[in-house]
């Protein structure tokens, strides 16, 4: 780490950010403020706005109007972006390095520009096959490449977007683990993801963003206090959604196949137990709370829920 964190209030400070593509809009207004030495999640269903987002936050795009600060430095100023980004890690939501070089010979094109200090420390965390040619790794591998390119000069602040995608299980929590580590060395972290237990396990405030637009600024445990499970329910009788609310109930309705839909938070089941009694079921089923449920249920509007299958498809049961 080339500067002293704790002399830039925030590491990130987003004003007003807006681009557009034409009369697309990619995000508009977007307002927020990134504490230096926290993790900090950037949330968002696909095509909010998020991956437009962090490219004009780190000045690879240029906004059409509003300001963006790393570590200080404006980066609508090239020079001060250039400054800037010098003590920046960036993970790209889908690293696409050039193919016909091996890795080892991309980590040195890097390190020749930012430097690599921390480069063998990270290939025995997150291990490559070096000598491959780029082109012949496994998506996973890359991953874990942008990961050893992103940290490997020691940045003050890296910024992630979805950085456990293509990795195992165990690779995605070497990732947790280090960057649990990396924060209490100072390092901030942000990071957009589509994992709820990422989330939940890493993250100290969210900015929850919908069709390019902030919709929320969260600290962690008021978003975690809309997640427990979703319970869908197929009934004889025909009640009202309403008449199956009890203490924990985030919200209830119907699904366009006739199920029953709650969204329970809390662990206290035995309302749950006590509603159920009162009708005859003629199937149930419960699973947790995934961030597109918590973003239809509590940031989205006017949305026509599609029906979703009561069991899962042959080959997938038991994936996330």
């Amino acid at each position: 780490m080339t500067t002293d964190a704790t002399t830039v209030e925030n590491a990130i400070a987003v004003e007003d950010l807006t681009k557009y593509y034409g009369d697309v809009r990619g995000v508009e207004d977007l307002t927020f403020a990134v504490d230096a030495g926290e993790i900090f999640g950037f949330l968002g269903p696909n095509g909010a706005g998020k991956s437009t987002a962090i490219r004009a936050m780190l000045g690879l795009l240029k906004p059409t109007r509003g300001t963006a600060r790393l570590l200080g430095q404006d980066v609508t100023d090239r020079d001060a972006a250039l400054a800037a980004r010098a003590n920046v890690g960036y993970v790209p939501g889908d690293a696409n390095f050039y193919g016909d070089v091996t890795g080892e010979r991309l980590l040195d094109y890097f390190g020749s520009l930012s430097g690599d200090q921390r480069r063998e420390e990270l290939l025995d965390r997150f291990p490559i096959p070096h000598d491959r040619k780029v082109k012949a790794y496994s998506r996973g591998n890359k991953q874990k490449l942008a990961l050893v390119q992103a940290f490997m000069h020691d940045p003050d602040l890296v910024v992630m977007d979805e950085p456990t995608a293509g990795l195992d299980p165990l690779a995605q929590n070497a990732v947790y683990e280090f960057l649990e580590t990396e924060q209490q060395r100072g390092v901030t972290v942000f990071f957009s993801t589509h994992i709820l237990s990422e989330v939940r396990r890493l993250c100290d405030r969210v900015c929850i963003i919908r069709d390019g637009r902030r919709v929320a600024l969260e600290q962690i445990d008021a978003l975690l206090a809309k997640s427990g499970k979703v319970v869908r329910l197929d009934l004889a009788e025909s009640p009202a959604p309403d008449d199956l609310r009890f203490p924990g109930v985030a919200s209830a309705g119907r699904d366009a196949d006739g199920y029953y839909r709650l969204v329970v938070t809390g662990d206290d089941y035995d309302g749950l137990v006590d509603v159920l009694d009162r009708y005859t079921i003629n199937d149930v089923v419960v699973r947790a709370t995934s961030l597109e449920d918590v973003f239809i249920e509590f940031y989205d509007e006017d949305v026509e829920r599609p029906a979703e299958p009561t069991a899962p498809p042959p080959g997938e049961a038991g994936g996330e």
